[in-house]
């Protein structure tokens, strides 16, 4: 009989027309994902191919691949081997789902317990049971899948440590021993660091090899847990006394390499194993590791014999032992051997320390003097001064920057950097310290522009412009060698003056072409004057960079620079080149990868090109007994701290080596490498793992050599290290009552250290002047001192030229320190600015130079060892306000003693400082010929008359004192009329000095009468 019920529908299956779609979605995504990945390796290869360093590349690579496999297949083969066995031998032993019906919890006899909850137990074993079904039907999943990716995650850790690898394979001995042991040192730097990854990996692997086989034992039935408690079968023992063997086996190792780490622990207050170390915890450690052999051997006893009575005490009793003798014995030696008596303990130790130190950071060879500095001021104590007297650097790099660019940057898509290079040419046979920069392009100009003018059409900078660091014009402007529009002048000659690789170049520009196609770059305005936009066009015709003319490479960097313009612009023509990587420090990163690059890199003129020059440097951690400093904190100072240099990496070391010196070719970007210290084992071992990719320093052109520097990172470095270890002998350095530190920048705001200045310096005893790297010392800085005295003047020659080509002067590197007594009472740079700023006559032409709302800006405060004492000069600048406002040098400061001199003009301010006369001679650093004023293309202001000057300051100062007198007694009248004279003498000034703008109505506010 039909109720008239609809009957109810079969539910429909689940649509999957939609599955093929999803599929081939995902495939598609995977093959554009695959082909991203793959055109970033291609563009890679074309990259390093082009360069000549395809070989670094491959390696590179290579080697990271190849760890990655091997720990992979470790790792995961390890975890199936667990996860099969644990399967394999659980499934027998798989516990029942229900020991009796579910219900209500009874007592034994009938009666309900409390609680609203089913047993539990039964409850449990039901899940584990459904939980079981399912992972079963997973299961050949499961066991590919779960090592697949715990391999895959082992490989990737494993994979940061190729470096390490290529080292051990290919590590190269120190010939010197460590004073414990008595290994070779590379023992330390390549094999240990192998060997204690390897034992890490293997640990690593044993862990998740557990983890995984507990997991599949639990599931199978092999752990089971119960009311009554844990039971395990005997597959689940055996398995576990294998992992456990393994475990400790390696961590017997461990233990062994423990005694050889103790020679690089850093964790005290100094490097290396001290008394406790040596004569506690490296026997201790050396029993332990064969303690646990044989713990680790009763446990494989114990996988076939099925007693684990043994090993597990014996495991116990390993652990004791090493919380006991492992801990509380070091502590006990410590405590009642060393403390009582640490000074005379330890003192053997603590030189293991300062001579490991010393050798690791290049300072075992330092040429100690001691220097009694005098404070007298005689006259003519600077008479046989005069090589370092006339090369005083006036221009400091990082204040004339702006006059560059006002004077020689003529167009704003031009521009320098914030901080120019130090550096020496040959003028007229002699030695001249320079400032020079690359004027180079500024991106930033162009960023709103089209794809064309940023990429192809703005592509180089032109030219390198140099100044005299000595001398400056007669209206304080810098006085140039190197100038100009098509920059020329007596230190280039001809050369390709072309910028295609520098600091500030695009990120990426397309250039070159066939001889008979349209240039489209721009070269250069025609003439510096030229306004009409009529600028010369090139085309670039080096080897700079990977083809890019036919279609797949425009489509692969068209798609690794995200622009379609590379794929459709007709710019792009059959012969083009794309240039990229293109920062000089950059791109010896790439091709070197194993090196420290130093923040400073600086261009120079060499035989026809640009080259910048990038010093780099070989470091380790591993020295043993050496005091690790950590390089970004060693390189900070106020130049860094204000952006104008860069600190080194952050990044741990106790060994470092300049031991490559790097040239890139601004036009083409040819990157050499040269092995400057061919000693180095650190740099033998890594030409071994890229032969041919380092050249020998023999060469290197003569002119190059002339060019080397001393660097700047590694003298951070190595000063950062004296503060401390500029004593020789263990009790100095435990009582620790000589330290040292760096003087802050007195002319910086920042706080942070004053950088070291390049200068051509003759220091004490030395034959001639030498183009040097230097710093001060003074007293670490502590609530109970507080003295800014100098205690140590530090120079480092950079000399390295001999005229030959492929030989450097035997001078070059030489540290000279020269040590203060004490008790010295010579100011340092900081008490030396603050005598500076608190001298009423230097205060007050200050505040004159201050008017017509110009700022005083002082320069770099250099300090030098000369006239039996030390001598500080600080060029004082001065920029009135506005856009096209450049800073002048207007006043020189010395400082000797408590003394200051302050004149327009080095000389006059030294005879000032020295009774009148010092007796040095110096360079000419106001005015210019008459030949030399009639070839300039710009206008210069008239010289300035030093006697009208020096008497219009005079009549000031004395109208100010008058303005002062007259105020404080009341006497308005007589301070009007010296308001007026103050006022007429500032106007004097200004015009004798030459400033723009005049004095202003009143030089201080007037104050109303009052009764």
């Amino acid at each position: 009989m039909s109720t008239g019920s609809t009957p109810p529908r079969t539910p429909r299956a689940p649509r999957r027309q939609n599955r093929p779609l999803l599929v081939t979605v995902a495939i598609i995504a995977a093959l554009i994902v695959a082909f991203v990945f793959a055109t970033q390796v291609y563009t890679d290869i074309l990259w390093y191919d082009q360069l000549g360093y395809l070989t670094v590349f491959i390696t590179q690579n290579l080697t990271r691949a190849a760890v990655f496999v091997a720990a992979a297949l470790i790792a995961g083969l390890a975890v199936w081997a667990s996860l099969y066995y644990a399967y394999k031998r659980g499934t027998p032993q798989a516990p029942t789902p229900r020991s009796r019906p579910a219900g209500p919890r009874v007592d034994e006899n009938g009666n309900p317990l409390p609680g609203p909850y089913a047993d539990i137990q039964d409850l449990f074993n039901q899940n584990m049971e459904r939980y079981r079904q399912g992972i079963d039907k997973m299961r050949k999943a499961m066991l590919i899948l779960v090592p697949v990716l715990l391999g895959a995650f082992v490989g990737a850790g494993a994979m940061t440590q190729w470096e390490t690898v290529l080292l051990f394979f290919n590590g190269e001995p120190f010939g010197a021993t460590d004073p414990e042991f008595g290994l070779d040192l590379g023992y330390f730097l390549f094999t240990l660091p192998f060997l204690n990854f390897i034992t890490g990996l293997l640990s690593t692997v044993i862990i998740f090899s557990a983890m995984a086989a507990l997991a599949m034992h639990y599931f199978y039935g092999g752990l089971m847990v119960s009311e009554k408690g844990m039971t395990t079968t005997v597959y689940f023992r055996r398995h576990f006394a294998v992992l456990g063997a393994l475990f400790i086996l390696v961590r017997a190792i461990t233990l062994w390499l423990a005694r050889y780490n103790a020679t690089q622990d850093q964790s005290g207050s100094w490097a290396g194993a001290m008394y406790s170390d040596v004569n506690a915890i490296i026997p201790v450690n050396a029993i332990l590791a064969l303690a646990s052999l044989l713990v680790a051997a009763l446990f494989v006893v114990a996988a076939f014999k099925g007693n684990f009575r043994l090993p597990i005490i014996g495991t116990v009793v390993l652990v004791i032992a090493s919380l006991v003798a492992g801990g509380l014995y070091p502590w006990v030696v410590q405590r009642f051997q060393v403390v009582p008596n640490e000074q005379a303990t330890e003192a053997p130790y603590i030189q293991r320390n300062i001579d490991a130190t010393r050798v690791a950071y290049g300072l075992d060879s330092i040429d100690v003097q001691n220097y009694d500095a005098t404070t007298s001021t005689e006259a003519g104590a600077l008479r046989g001064e005069s090589e370092t007297i006339s090369n005083i650097r006036l221009l400091d790099p990082n204040v004339v920057s702006g006059a560059f660019a006002q004077l020689q940057q003529f167009r704003p898509y031009y521009q320098f950097g914030q901080n120019l290079s130090v550096d020496r040419y040959s003028i007229n046979g002699t030695e001249t310290d320079t400032v020079i920069a690359a004027r180079e392009l500024n991106p930033a100009q162009n960023a709103g522009s089209s794809w064309v003018n940023q990429h192809v059409v703005y592509t180089h900078g032109f030219g390198v412009i140099a100044a005299y660091g000595n001398q400056v014009e007669a209206d304080g402007k810098p006085k140039f060698i190197q100038s100009g529009i098509q920059a020329t002048g007596a230190i280039s000659g001809d050369y390709e003056p072309r910028i295609y690789f520098g600091q500030s170049s695009p990120d990426y520009s397309i250039v070159g072409g066939a001889a008979e196609d349209e240039p489209l770059e721009l070269d250069r305005p025609q003439t510096a004057d030229d306004q009409s936009g009529s600028d010369a066009k090139y085309t670039f015709s080096g080897n700079g960079g990977p083809n890019i003319g036919n279609a797949f490479n425009r489509l692969a960097y068209a798609i690794k620079f995200q622009s379609s313009d590379i794929l459709l612009s007709d710019a792009v023509r059959p012969e083009s080149q794309v240039l990229y990587d293109r920062d000089p420090s950059d791109r010896v990163k790439k091709v070197a990868p194993y090196l420290t690059v130093d923040g400073n890199p600086y261009p120079a003129i060499i035989d026809g090109q640009v080259l910048w020059i990038v010093d780099a440097y070989t470091t380790s951690d591993q020295y043993p007994y050496a005091q690790a400093a950590e390089l970004e904190n060693a390189t900070a100072d106020s130049e860094t701290a204000t952006g104008v240099s860069q600190a080194l990496p952050n990044k741990q070391v106790n060994y470092i080596r300049n031991s490559v010196k790097a040239t890139v070719n601004a036009y083409d970007g040819s990157v050499t490498l040269y092995a400057w210290d061919d000693q180095d084992p650190v740099l033998k071992s890594w030409q071994k793992v890229y032969p041919e990719t380092v050249r020998p320093y023999s060469e290197m052109s003569a002119s190059l050599i002339e060019h080397v520097r001393y660097p700047q990172d590694l003298f951070k470095v190595q000063r950062e290290v004296l503060n401390a270890y500029h004593v020789t002998n263990a009790n100095s350095l435990y009582a620790g009552d000589d330290l040292w530190s760096i003087p802050n920048d007195p002319t910086n705001e920042s706080g942070r250290p004053l950088p070291p200045y390049y200068m051509s310096l003759q220091m004490p005893g030395a034959e001639s002047a030498a183009f040097s790297l230097t710093t001060s010392f003074i007293p670490q800085q502590s609530d109970s001192n507080t003295r800014n005295v100098m205690y140590g003047f530090l120079s480092a020659n950079g000399d390295a030229g001999t005229g030959k080509d492929g030989e450097k002067h035997e001078d070059y590197g030489k540290l000279t320190l020269l040590e203060l007594p004490r008790s010295s009472v010579v100011p340092g740079p900081g008490q030396a600015q603050n005598v500076f700023n608190s001298d009423t006559a230097v205060s007050t032409e200050l505040n004159l130079l201050r008017q017509g709302a110009s700022d005083v800006i002082n320069g770099n405060l250099l300090t030098l060892p000369v006239g039996g004492g030390i001598l500080y000069v600080q060029p004082v600048y001065v920029q009135s306000s506005g856009d096209a406002a450049y800073p002048s040098l207007r006043r020189v400061l010395v400082g000797f003693g408590e003394k200051v001199g302050f004149a327009p003009t080095l000389e006059e301010a030294l005879d000032e400082l020295f009774s009148g006369s010092s007796g040095a001679e110096t360079a000419t650093d106001a005015g210019v010929n008459e030949t030399e004023a009639a070839q300039a293309t710009d206008e210069t202001a008239p010289p300035v008359d030093s006697a009208d000057l020096t008497s219009a300051l005079q009549d000031a100062r004395a109208a100010m004192q008058d303005a002062d007198a007259a105020m404080k007694a009341g006497d308005w009248a007589a301070y009007g009329e010296a308001q007026n004279r103050l006022n007429e003498a500032l106007q004097r000034a200004i015009d004798a000095e030459g400033l723009q703008g005049t004095a202003t109505t009143d030089a201080r506010p007037t104050p109303s009468p009052s009764n």
